[in-house]
């Protein structure tokens, strides 16, 4: 037997390639579907199913992607309704795959459809759990996504003690968990950052397994809940009805345009220029109105949550080499209206001799200086991170909430930002630079060089007067 877990930092999440005897499956694939095909190939291996733990709100799944070059069957469990061919398994249905067996187990909560998959391995022994969003490491799924005028988010979270205590916790506790994400992802409030676990140890360390009344659950897993990134149900809807090739996608977005052309879609009919660089890079250069979400970061979620709908026509600015990347993780949050990328890049533009612009950044010992002129500190991290520590002269602007407090501010004001580490403060800057407000700059190295430089220590504040 083979089994790989197959995990993007980036999303946070994780899919599962498992194999015996020649035959494979595939639980929860992104999006691109060559990293399970080459699997396949390599070893000479047919895949027979792809196993969807639920309907993904965070990503655009691969399981049409991978069954159209494959002939592999879609199998969701209990309650899913889809728009295209697939198999929804009964609670308990075995498939065999090779020498080993894949039970289904209906566990809703997180989603009236969710399901784990549990696998016995050659010798018919109960081997692991793929947990989907049921279960993560020290944590559960959050079970306020799938909320409708038939059913509330109390009652999910319900059933979701149900499903715990009935279906997951008599399991072995030599039963290995490997969940749908990782630590990061939206889906569940404090995910830890081991990627798999004995379901023993997370018996005894993770909150909702403990010993607790249905009424105290439910209480505790919804509170300081965080809204779900808008994109979610956007995600999930394509995840049900479909979406368009991959292949298809790539022709187009990928279109390298000349500066003359690049420039008229951008006055004409793009809503969004995307640069994907560096911080630092952006910084120096960058085309006006332009806005920057670097792909050296957590680049997927965070064009999910600040970028409009999934529909907006976008251009993209990419490092050389960079483009296809781009493009592929744009796809995998399900934005695909790219109109083509800058040909050359940021050089090209420079050269033609078309605008371009540049953000200032400051150095952390330069802030006490600059507070004494007046300017206005914004703490754009989230709030866990504003309450372990932060400047008492700083006000707290949590990025993911931009669109709302973004019309607070004035335009004649200036504004210095920071975040953890800079990666999150340049896109605040961005966008905040793309809608006019001129007075703007970011600290480079983020609080973690205001700290450094100025001694706040964990859980606490200071002022920096």
């Amino acid at each position: 037997m083979i089994l790989e877990q197959i995990y993007t930092g980036c999303l946070a999440e994780a899919a599962y390639y498992i194999e015996s005897e020649g035959e494979a499956v595939v639980i929860d694939p992104l999006r691109e579907p060559w990293p399970y095909l080459q699997r396949a190939q390599r070893r000479g291996a047919t895949i027979r199913y792809i196993f969807e733990t639920h309907f993904h709100a965070d990503f655009v799944s691969g399981h049409l992607e991978l069954a159209s070059k494959t002939g592999a069957t879609i199998v969701f469990g209990p309650h899913a309704e889809t728009d295209f061919e697939s198999l929804v398994a009964k609670d308990g249905q075995i498939f065999e795959i090779g020498k080993i067996k894949i039970k289904v187990m209906h566990t809703p909560g997180h989603t009236m459809e969710s399901s784990c998959f549990l696998l016995y391995d050659e010798e018919g022994k109960e081997h692991a759990l793929f947990s989907g969003d049921t279960l993560f490491i020290n944590e559960v799924g959050r079970p306020d996504l799938a909320v409708s005028s038939a059913i509330s988010k109390e009652s999910l979270a319900g059933m979701l003690y149900d499903s715990l205590r009935l279906k997951i916790m008599p399991l072995p506790d030599e039963v290995l968990v490997y969940p749908g994400h990782g630590a990061g992802s939206a889906c569940g409030k404090n995910i830890g950052k081991e990627t798999f676990d004995t379901l023993g140890h997370q018996k005894k360390i993770n909150y909702a397994l403990q010993d607790m009344s249905k009424e105290a659950f439910v209480v505790q897993v919804l509170a300081g809940m965080p809204p779900a990134p808008a994109y979610f149900a956007q995600n999930a809807m394509l995840n049900k009805k479909g979406y368009q090739s991959l292949d298809s996608l790539m022709d187009s977005g990928l279109r390298a345009l000349e500066v003359e052309a690049f420039e008229w879609l951008a006055q004409e009919e793009a809503q969004v220029i995307l640069d994907t660089r560096t911080a630092d890079e952006f910084a120096k250069l960058h085309i006006p109105g332009s806005i920057n979400i670097g792909l050296d970061g957590q680049f997927a979620p965070w064009a999910g949550a600040l970028l409009p709908d999934l529909k907006t026509k976008i251009l993209l600015v990419s490092a050389e080499g960079k483009e296809e990347e781009s493009l592929l993780r744009l796809a995998r949050v399900g934005y695909d209206a790219l109109l083509g990328t800058l040909k050359n890049g940021i050089q090209s533009w420079q050269e033609a001799g078309k605008p371009c612009a540049s953000l200032d950044r400051l150095q952390a010992n330069q802030l006490r200086e600059q507070i004494k002129q007046g300017v206005v500190v914004l703490d754009v991290r989230k709030e866990s991170e504003y309450l372990n520590g932060h400047m008492e002269e700083a006000l707290h602007k949590p990025l993911d909430q931009i669109n709302e407090w973004s019309s607070e501010l004035s335009p004649e004001t200036t504004y210095i930002l920071h975040c953890a580490g800079g990666y999150r403060s340049m896109i605040a800057a961005s966008i905040l630079r793309s809608r006019g407000f001129v007075h703007v700059r970011d600290v480079i190295g983020g609080f973690t060089a205001i700290q450094s430089e100025l001694g706040i220590s964990s859980a606490s504040s200071c002022s920096i007067k």
